[in-house]
């Protein structure tokens, strides 16, 4: 008999399966009124904001009624001032999963709604915002609406953890999964050295895909946040770019030259042409010089650049200080380069190997934003 229980108990579910199906169908959201104030902030309200990740703005409204009693949730709306938010620039939960009548924003959120909104960091601009009540489908935007007026920070608030440069304008081209690496050399500071086209439209992009945030510069200082933003350059040429999201600043240095700056000699001995993507190279001859106490072969390199009209002698030497030559066992970080802060004959120099000595030599300096800036000394 147990297989008759078992039919009975089948029939049994699937009735319940019914009627619940037929239960859903005459389900429907109990009807939920607009929010009829806005509390807080006062409309006109000026916020300056803050860098501090704990700074926020209480927003605050009447709660609004639902039909069988229950509760409602909300959501705060922000638009350009003068808009009806059909396209919000910026939607906010409530607090407590949206079921409080209250929204502690913070001033990081609230300074990319002033992004949105065509705002400059550092700068004043009005948005407005609103409220939508909500009970499950139904969504009912308030009648009030206020003004809020934000100065935004100098800065960005949310710092993209990587940075590239994509465009027609690039080394990468138009594909974005091609674009090139900005190194991290600082907090929120990025760097780059890479050739751009003149008259021709790049960006720069938190990730290699569509999706990334976009970043530009219409007079290459200031850097802004905006989905249809882009750069162009007046000269085509190579250039170390430099960009810090902390101050919104963007820094454009020409690089004329780079080449081997052989010590003994106080001169660039062997010019290294860009060869593109960060790399210069070339082969030559370095020939040591005699000295009484034997032959001298301490080198670093030397780089000419224009930054803002104004000519500049960099030159770049050694990470690691060194005053011996590399070995088979020497250490990839013996190669590794920096920027020095100094011109000298003398300091953070490197010694070429003894296989280099008047016999040609490829000399590569690779300074790309995925790899630790380094070079190469490959005897032939």
């Amino acid at each position: 008999m147990k297989w008759y229980f078992k039919v009975i108990a089948m029939v049994a579910l699937a009735a319940s399966i019914v009627s619940c199906k037929k239960n859903d169908m005459k389900y429907a959201d109990a009807e939920v009124s607009a929010v009829e104030n806005l509390y807080a902030p006062a409309d006109g309200k000026a916020v300056k904001l803050l860098s501090s990740s704990s700074a926020a703005l209480y927003f605050e409204w009447e709660s609004a009624l639902v039909a069988d009693g229950g509760a409602a949730q909300y959501e705060v709306v922000f638009d350009k001032s003068g808009g009806d938010f059909s396209k919000p620039l910026y939607t906010v939960t409530s607090d407590n999963n949206g079921n409080s009548n209250g929204a502690n924003i913070s001033h990081k959120i609230l300074n990319q709604v002033a992004t949105k909104a065509g705002i400059n960091p550092g700068e004043s601009g009005d948005v407005i915002w609103s409220v939508y009540a909500i009970r499950g489908m139904k969504r009912v935007l308030s009648k009030a609406k206020k003004v809020l007026n934000i100065k935004t920070l100098e800065g960005f608030a949310e710092i993209p953890d990587e940075l590239f440069i994509t465009g027609e304008a690039t080394e990468g081209g138009t594909d974005v999964a091609a674009s090139l690496p900005f190194k991290l050399v600082g907090n929120g500071e990025y760097e780059i050295f890479t050739k751009l086209e003149a008259g021709k439209k790049y960006i720069f992009t938190d990730r290699k895909s569509a999706e990334g945030r976009i970043f530009y510069s219409e007079d290459q200082t200031k850097i802004k946040e905006g989905e249809t933003g882009s750069n162009s350059i007046a000269k085509t040429a190579v250039y170390r770019i430099r960009i810090d999201f902390n101050v919104a600043a963007v820094t454009y240095t020409e690089i004329k030259n780079v080449g081997v700056y052989f010590s003994p000699s106080g001169a660039v001995v062997l010019d290294l042409p860009y060869q593109g993507k960060g790399i210069w190279s070339a082969t030559g001859i370095i020939n040591f010089k005699q000295e009484s106490w034997g032959r001298d072969q301490r080198y670093k390199f030397q780089m000419e650049t224009v930054k803002a009209g104004k000519a500049e002698t960099l030159q770049l030497g050694t990470q690691n200080g060194t005053d011996s030559p590399p070995n088979s066992s020497s250490a990839p970080s013996y190669y590794f380069v920096r920027i020095l802060p100094n011109l000298s004959q003398w300091d953070d120099k490197w010694k070429f190997a003894d296989a280099v000595d008047g016999h040609p030599t490829k000399i590569a300096m690779i300074l790309q934003g995925d790899k630790d800036y380094t070079h190469t000394v490959v005897p032939n």
